[in-house]
């Protein structure tokens, strides 16, 4: 079997467009791809035209070590964002290929599951005004969706420090989500990597009553050595790795021990083979899995797959129950969570479809969404 081309399509949102790949065969199976590109759709797009042409048009579908290191390492340059996304949709397109021809789910070739459930979380659904009863009535609703984990950003547009007006307010939102949802809730704190070192420890010591399940990026990701200063000082898990794209990247952070959780983005770093090499090094070093997912429901599946094989897996973030719910209609197959946890997705391959009708119902839009602009909780593309 032999790819034969590429077909891309842009699903947009106000906030993210999310590009699919759909690659084919010379034996008529098809396999779906998927990766939200923040700001940058057009490098992606262009970087998998000329990838096609060099490396992916004849390949063998079966064969992703082979694919992944000609579009790693033949290139002669350091793969990043760009390329390990091209590489990622392409990569989950084959395995969903494999799948299909062979009439099994993903995750069986993948070294077979180890759960029966998978474990989620809500993202996406705090898009209200930024009060603390606003975000507690949204928490409800998320809870009352029989998610039993929430994850929230409730610093505004904070970058480096935190003025004690701002900090005020974004505690009143943590505690009004807590006394919302009660104690048995997870409750995850986003910081996407706002703050400096100082900022991020005095805020972890504040954030200590509401008992977060993690720190997500306190720090902005280039320095490892300041996230591990910000980890020796909290007893609050620290949670990294959404802006890391290869496995070479997290050497220093297994070294560092500056984390607890791995949130790498399979669509971001490769795919799913990388993924599972770089879950076994975490397991190694007992570190745990938590995905970062941003994408529709092909990225959810593909994530699905590899918790179901993954024996350090924790939680899997999901947005499209609270965020653009007309993407599944679009990318039909996914199963619903239900108190609070996916089934094992069925197969063949990664169980998802393609709506070409509704597809063509919501086209790429103008997109410029930037997280540290006011308002940008409410997921509307930022201005200029």
């Amino acid at each position: 079997m032999k790819i034969t081309k590429l077909s891309t399509y842009v699903l947009g949102t106000s906030w993210r467009n999310l590009t699919i790949v759909e690659v084919h065969t010379d034996a008529g199976v098809t396999g779906l791809g998927e990766v939200r590109m923040l700001n940058h759709t057009d490098a992606l797009l262009g970087f998998l035209a000329e990838a096609t042409e060099n490396h992916i048009r004849g390949s063998d579908p079966f064969e992703v070590e082979s694919l992944v290191h000609r579009m790693m390492r033949l290139d002669y340059a350091r793969a990043g964002e760009i390329a390990m996304s091209a590489l990622a949709a392409v990569e989950i397109a084959c395995w969903d290929i494999q799948g299909k021809a062979l009439d099994v789910p993903v995750y069986r070739l993948l070294g077979g599951a180890v759960r029966d459930r998978i474990k989620a979380y809500a993202n996406g659904w705090y898009q209200v005004e930024r009060t603390p009863e606003e975000f507690a009535a949204a928490a409800g609703r998320v809870v009352a969706r029989g998610y039993r984990a929430m994850k929230v950003d409730p610093f505004g547009a904070g970058m480096f420090e935190l003025d004690r007006e701002e900090t005020t307010r974004s505690l009143e939102l943590v505690a009004a989500v807590r006394e919302a949802v009660g104690p048995d809730v997870e409750i995850m704190i986003e910081m996407h990597g706002r703050f400096n070192p100082a900022t991020a420890i005095r805020l972890a010591g504040l954030l200590e009553p509401y008992d977060p399940a993690w720190l997500e990026e306190p720090v902005p990701p280039e320095n490892l050595a300041a996230l591990a200063k910000v980890a020796a000082h909290t007893t609050i898990p620290i949670a990294t790795g959404e802006r890391m794209h290869t496995r070479y990247d997290y050497r220093e952070l297994f070294e560092s021990q500056a984390a607890d959780i791995l949130q790498t983005d399979i669509t971001h770093s490769g795919g799913l083979w990388e993924a599972k090499k770089l879950a076994a090094t975490a397991e190694s070093h007992y570190l745990l899995m938590a995905p970062h997912n941003v994408g529709g429901p092909i990225s959810t599946a593909a994530n699905l797959h590899l918790a179901a094989t993954t024996v350090n897996f924790k939680v899997q973030e999901h947005f499209n129950d609270f965020a653009d719910v007309f993407v599944k209609d679009c990318e039909p197959g996914l199963p619903e969570v239900v108190d609070g946890y996916f089934p094992l997705p069925q197969g063949p391959g990664l169980g998802i479809s393609l709506d070409h009708e509704a597809l063509a119902r919501h086209p790429r839009q103008s997109v410029n969404f930037n997280l540290f602009s006011s308002g940008w909780e409410r997921r509307q593309a930022a201005e200029g």
